[in-house]
């Protein structure tokens, strides 16, 4: 394995390269920021809002009273705060301030303020009340909760998926060796073959079967090289990153290991369902879900607000004298516009209002269908929870089989291997005093190359089996015991 060509590569700056360089990480990383910014959309629907406008209108038109006259200057100036409470309260405070100034004859006040302060209230009592109002906040803010679970879920996925291509690339280039050390027993094999026939002591078919056998691990040997070369770029891919200029690949520079101590299968099932990210967020999609539900089924009743305000008026200006026949006619008003602006706000000239609307819409046909809708779709993604939770508790078990199994599957794999390499050896000897045929010891090599190849696959089922086991219960298998002298 040490004469393989490539770049050494540890499992934890794969994983390191790998969580910065994933485009799955990158893809969740952006859909979370999308959450968080329609969440903060629909809390800023509840943000208090200040509000104002001003109007000048300036206006000359010809008269034919002797009670209107030719010019008219207003300046009407609005503004306060407003604000919708989550259970669908609304209320303004508002204050709006008239100048006007005319030159009509008959004119007490030029010019003249007028000012209306109000604080007004309307409350809906069935559609928007509470959840019809406030159904996207919380479903905006399940959602964000979703989008954080299924980002920790990503770097979770890709942990999982970057160790497991890991230990594939070491179980390829493990049989790539297998494959090269065969060739190399086949080439002696087809040497010592072509010199027994010059001395007589074998047939040319024995000569052949060596050349047969030395062309097809020729071909195994350029497979397994092939087959390296994929799963280096397999890993490559997962973690965003290349071999250097002039290096055909990566090669694993950690070996797997062979021993996990696994907890009772009940209790990952459990430690699964409870913490896995993917499950989080599918219930954090149910309940964004009920929450639309919820607030669909307020919006498709009738419309019923109360409404009420309280409010003031103050008038001041500049006085002017009007003389109507022999009378001089002048008002006791007097002041700027802060005198009435503080006449409205207190009230010296006081109004309220109160009253109730009512809307009924004929068939309910919109907002039940809307209701109808999200009710179904809350059935669909309560289904969705219950097959990932099945789906999940069923991996488990089958991973945690896995390792179960795993020490008895490496030490029957290593038996195989110690009886192939034992088979060999007896089958070279018995060769080289004419007991066997070339293509006996054929038999037994590629026996040998196959037994080799399933230690390879043990070693690495192992491994991945602990991987997505981690990932599925979020870390939940134990620390696993690194593998000791004398394995191979």
């Amino acid at each position: 394995m040490a004469e393989i060509e490539g770049q050494p590569l540890s499992l934890a700056d794969a994983l390191g390269q790998a969580l910065q360089g994933s485009t799955d990480v990158r893809i969740a990383a952006a859909r979370l920021r999308a959450a968080r910014g329609a969440a903060r959309r629909e809390r800023g629907a509840f943000d208090p809002e200040l509000f104002a406008d001003i109007n000048h209108l300036d206006q000359e038109s010809p008269s034919s009273s002797v009670f209107s006259g030719t010019s008219l200057q207003t300046t009407t100036t609005s503004g306060g705060a407003r604000v919708t409470l989550p259970f669908g309260t609304q209320l303004r405070a508002s204050l709006d301030a008239v100048r006007t100034e005319t030159n009509a004859p008959f004119t007490l006040l030029s010019p003249e303020y007028d000012a209306t302060g109000t604080l007004s209230l309307r409350q809906p009592l069935l559609k928007g009340f509470g959840p019809g109002t406030y159904s996207e906040r919380s479903a905006t803010t399940r959602e964000l909760e979703a989008a954080r679970a299924r980002y920790e879920d990503a770097l979770a996925s890709v942990r999982s998926d970057v160790e497991r291509s890991y230990w594939e690339l070491y179980a390829a280039e493990r049989d790539l060796a297998v494959a090269r050390l065969i060739r190399e027993q086949a080439t002696a094999l087809l040497n010592q073959a072509q010199l027994r026939a010059k001395a007589g002591l074998v047939g040319p078919g024995q000569v052949a079967t060596a050349q047969v056998f030395l062309a097809e691990q020729e071909q195994a040997s350029l497979d397994r090289q092939e087959a390296l070369d994929q799963a280096s770029d397999r890993l490559a891919t997962l973690i965003g990153a290349r071999p250097p200029d002039g290096v055909v690949r990566f090669r694993p520079s950690d070996e797997p290991p062979t021993q996990f101590p696994v907890d009772p299968e009940a209790d990952l099932v459990t430690r699964a369902l409870r913490s896995n990210p993917e499950l989080q967020a599918r219930e954090r999609d149910v309940a964004a879900a009920r929450a639309r539900y919820k607030g669909a089924k307020w919006n498709a009743y009738p419309t019923f607000d109360v409404f009420g305000s309280l409010g003031g008026t103050g008038l001041s200006g500049t006085p002017q004298d009007v003389i109507f026949g022999g009378d001089t006619l002048r008002t006791t008003v007097n002041g700027s516009l802060g005198d009435a602006i503080a006449q409205a706000r207190r009230r010296d000239f006081p109004s309220w209002t109160a009253g109730a609307t009512v809307s009924i819409p004929i068939g309910f046909r919109a907002g039940g269908g809307e209701r109808d809708r999200l009710r179904a779709e809350a059935e669909r993604t309560e289904a969705v929870l219950v097959a990932g939770q099945r789906s999940i508790a069923d991996d488990v078990r089958e991973q945690h089989r896995e390792l179960v199994n795993a020490g008895a599957r490496l030490d029957a794999a290593r038996r195989g291997v110690s009886a192939s390499i034992e088979q060999v050896r007896i089958g070279v000897l018995e060769y080289n005093y004419g007991r066997t045929t070339a293509f006996e010891l054929t038999r037994l090599s590629a026996d040998l190359a196959a037994a080799s190849q399933r230690y390879s696959q043990a070693l690495v089922r192992t491994a991945r089996a602990a991987a997505q086991l981690r990932y599925l219960t979020t870390g939940g298998t134990p620390p696993a015991t690194p593998r000791g002298e004398g394995t191979e």
